[in-house]
């Protein structure tokens, strides 16, 4: 087994800095609530730092090349900007790759903002073909996000909304797993969990009425 790299290893500046990118689906949502409204196919795309393992998820509308330039312009905005982005050779993420390379390169034409695009650019690293173990980092958040989806969704569909809220809510799932002790005492049962390097301390949502009775 080869050594991990540098990059999960090493303490970033923030979270997110060094991301890896899939996406997860499909899966059927409706346009609005009702009788009569049909269904299509949305994806999710799966953000993960490669650091802290912190998930970040975006509901895209289809398999396309400027719908997942939205989800990544939404990412930034509330994620920062990363340094870079370690992603497979799926056909959408390498035009996204080529759009945002032209869209880099007539930026940097106006003098007015020359200063801010050098230091913005973004570095896509493509992993081999054929060769899924190279990102299992984000394979297995896939395969975290499709076990809370099963589980709650079942043969539901649900508005493109109703699946905007859930997924923030897997999110926060999957941001709360522990990932090691915070004190060496034993009586401290409280774990390091990905929310830490988020909001400085654990995430909490509010509490849902049980409906097992």
């Amino acid at each position: 087994m080869g050594s991990l790299p540098a990059l999960r290893v090493s303490p970033p500046t923030r979270s997110f800095q060094h991301c890896g990118l899939d996406y997860a689906g499909p899966l059927q949502v409706r346009a609005s609530a009702g009788r009569g409204i049909t269904s299509r196919k949305a994806y999710i795309a799966l953000f993960v730092c490669l650091a802290t393992r912190a998930i970040h998820l975006e509901l895209v509308g289809n398999y396309s090349t400027p719908a997942f330039l939205d989800a990544y312009v939404r990412f930034c905005a509330r994620r920062g900007l990363p340094e870079s982005i370690y992603l497979d050779n799926g056909t959408t993420f390498v035009g996204a790759d080529k759009e945002l390379t032209l869209a880099y390169r007539a930026a940097i034409k106006d003098p007015n903002f020359l200063n801010l695009t050098v230091m913005d650019r973004v570095t896509w690293h493509f992993i081999p073909p054929s060769a899924p173990h190279f990102g299992g980092l984000w394979e297995a958040g896939v395969r975290s996000v499709k076990y809370h989806l099963h589980r709650m969704l079942g043969k539901h569909t649900l508005t493109f909304e109703e699946v905007n809220t859930l997924l923030c809510k897997i999110e926060t799932c999957l941001k709360s797993r522990p990932l090691a002790p915070l004190h060496d005492t034993l009586d401290d049962h409280e774990a390091l969990t990905p929310g830490h390097f988020l909001i400085g301390s654990a995430l909490t949502v509010n509490p849902e009425p049980s409906i097992l009775n």
